[in-house]
């Protein structure tokens, strides 16, 4: 009875700290980002093996247009605000279409 009590108490304690029944994939951030920031080209790669710790991704939004490099970021990350407090490592490149069409004749 006195291990089932200590062992109840340690279940109640840490059953509060919030922890995602869903990995986080590369299809789900692809469309949070494409909606939320109504991205013209979106794309996410999982660099961390599958596990959904880390993430680079390649964001193209008219969102972006007069925005220094900070700001973009900032509205990337408020996108996904649920899902980077999971995200360990998060590697972001935001363009406007205009830089992303010029890159793209590099």
């Amino acid at each position: 009875p006195r291990m089932f009590r200590i062992f109840r108490r340690y279940l109640l304690r840490f059953s509060s700290y919030s922890t995602s029944s869903m990995a986080i994939t590369e299809s789900a951030l692809k469309e949070k980002l494409t909606k939320g920031l109504e991205a013209t080209y979106v794309d996410v790669k999982d660099v961390s093996g599958g596990c959904g710790a880390s993430f680079e991704v390649v964001v193209v939004s008219n969102a972006f247009e007069g925005k220094p490099l900070l700001q973009r970021h900032r509205i990337v990350n408020s996108c996904l605000e649920e899902e980077l407090k999971e995200i360990h490592a998060f590697s972001q490149k935001t363009y406007t279409p205009s830089q992303w069409k010029e890159k793209q004749m590099e």
